[in-house]
């Protein structure tokens, strides 16, 4: 979430007007940072909010670098009123490429906040930078066109993206025949699921690794619905999706292997600007993660996940103090453990998982 506070410490912001009861300027939420953790002195550079995050993917260089991009890159004034409204200047929307994104996820409750010529503005900006999208676009046929991911010599990642209403996605936003909009999804349901493992049948070929991105569920809290659970291994079974990228909560929630493929829950936010807001502390939503997957291109089975700790201060990802590490640790081991997986430390900068109690066939659970 790159917008609002984030996007004020940033060279080129937008306005800082808002139109929240909260607060009416977004300076005021580098104000609230700078309480808890001192002075950003701003402007800073393109580069400053990855911070640690940068050294992480130097180290590990992955094939393909996918994030949900929780904000309109915009300058539209067209906003939504619908209480909080998150954007990014399309300057300052550059700080994508320093960190080389290669894919932005789009179907989320935040990517319209300033109406649908923002979310114009956005697909342009993102396609002048080089960077695919998926999950909303300028129309019904565009908005559910995968994104395709060409990793040489390996193959291709399919990336699609799509959005629940108990995400907050409003109904409203779903493209049309000839209306921009989100890949909107009404419900979990098994007609859904028939229609989204379709798409994904007739987009994907043999080779192809499948990520299906998915905004789901409420912000705060660890309860995973049987209907996603459900939906999930639904999409593995009639689809072959080798990872589910869950996300909407502020936190990291459980992750589960079923059939050796991947489904994170929920995978909490990467950066956001919420440091100095009071409330949900027991979740600790400063704490972030990177998620390392490592695929098997010929049977994209999950052959290793490592996930690094990181914490946002003065917004910008920092490493993990040992103790939040191991608290990270510790409660994801916790929210995992009934789906069989086991989370470790490896190091203070690194968290495993291993699964082999997952491999079973669980799918009578949820059938």
């Amino acid at each position: 979430m790159i917008g609002r506070g984030i996007d004020q410490i940033l060279p080129t912001p937008c306005p800082p007007a808002l139109h929240e009861d909260y607060l009416s300027s977004a300076l005021d939420y580098i104000w609230l940072a700078e309480q808890v953790s001192g002075q950003i002195q701003t402007p800073v550079g393109l580069d400053y909010i990855w911070g640690a995050a940068l050294d992480r993917l130097e180290d590990k260089q992955p094939d393909a670098r996918i994030v949900n991009l929780e904000t309109s890159v915009t300058r539209s004034e067209a906003y939504e009123a619908k209480g909080i409204n998150y954007r990014v200047s399309p300057a300052n929307a550059r700080c994508l490429k320093s960190i080389e994104i290669d894919c932005c996820t789009l179907a989320n409750n935040h990517v319209l906040d300033w109406g649908r010529p923002g979310l114009l503005e956005t697909l342009r900006t993102l396609e002048r930078m080089g960077i695919k999208t998926a999950g909303a676009g300028r129309n019904l046929d565009d908005a559910w066109r995968p994104a395709v991911l060409d990793i040489p010599s390996k193959g291709s990642v399919i990336v699609t993206a799509l959005a629940l209403p108990s995400s907050g996605a409003p109904p409203h936003w779903a493209a049309a025949l000839n209306s921009p909009g989100l890949s909107l999804l009404a419900d979990l349901s098994d007609k859904s699921a028939e229609l989204i493992c379709e798409r994904l049948n007739s987009a994907r070929a043999t080779g192809d690794v499948s990520v299906v991105s998915i905004h789901w569920g409420p912000n705060w809290g660890y309860e995973i619905g049987d209907d996603q659970i459900r939906f999930a291994h639904r999409l593995i079974d009639d689809a072959g999706v080798a990872v589910i990228h869950g996300h909407s909560s502020h936190h990291p929630k459980a992750i589960e292997v079923y059939r050796n493929r991947l489904i994170l829950h929920g995978c909490g936010d990467f950066l956001n600007d919420y440091e100095g807001i009071a409330g949900y502390e027991e979740y600790r939503g400063d704490l972030s993660l990177m998620y390392f997957v490592d695929i098997d291109a010929a049977s994209g089975d999950l052959a290793a996940l490592e996930l690094s700790p990181l914490q946002i201060r003065r917004f910008r990802l920092e490493p993990a103090s040992p103790t939040d590490a191991a608290w990270l640790a510790r409660r994801l081991a916790r929210e995992s453990a009934p789906f069989g997986v086991a989370v470790s430390e490896a190091s203070p900068e690194s968290l495993t998982l291993s699964w082999a109690a997952a491999a079973r066939d669980n799918r009578a659970d949820f059938s």
